[in-house]
């Protein structure tokens, strides 16, 4: 089972951005980004396929940046234009299926620790 490890939450202003990571401990087929705010469901936010595509949820499209560097199996989110409503912790998975129409991965297999990201307005 492949070990995932986040970093880069944080907290900052309404406006603001925030770059998070996931270091993969070996290949990964599908990774994508996963948040979930207090009291609500876990969410998919952003996501790459082994073959390359790349799918975002609707709130997040035109913020959000995904990106994989394949030699460190490493996936990144680039926040930009953060809003109060982005504020959940936000976990990195990996997963063996394809990409969900909103971002996430299929028949995940493992699931980072999760780092919290907090907007404040």
């Amino acid at each position: 089972q492949v070990q995932l490890v986040e970093s880069g939450g944080g907290s900052v202003q309404a406006g603001g951005s925030l770059r998070l990571s996931c270091a993969a401990s070996g290949y990964t087929y599908c990774m994508a980004w996963f948040r979930q705010a207090p009291g609500k469901e876990r969410e998919g936010v952003a996501g790459i396929s082994g073959i390359g595509s790349i799918r975002y949820a609707d709130s997040v499209r035109g913020r959000f940046t995904v990106s994989k560097d394949n030699a460190k199996n490493t996936l990144y989110l680039q926040m930009n234009s953060l809003k109060p409503e982005d504020t959940a912790m936000y976990y990195c998975a990996a997963g063996t299926g394809g990409l969900t129409s909103g971002g996430g991965c299929t028949n995940i297999g493992s699931w980072g620790q999760g780092t919290q990201v907090t907007v404040s307005s």
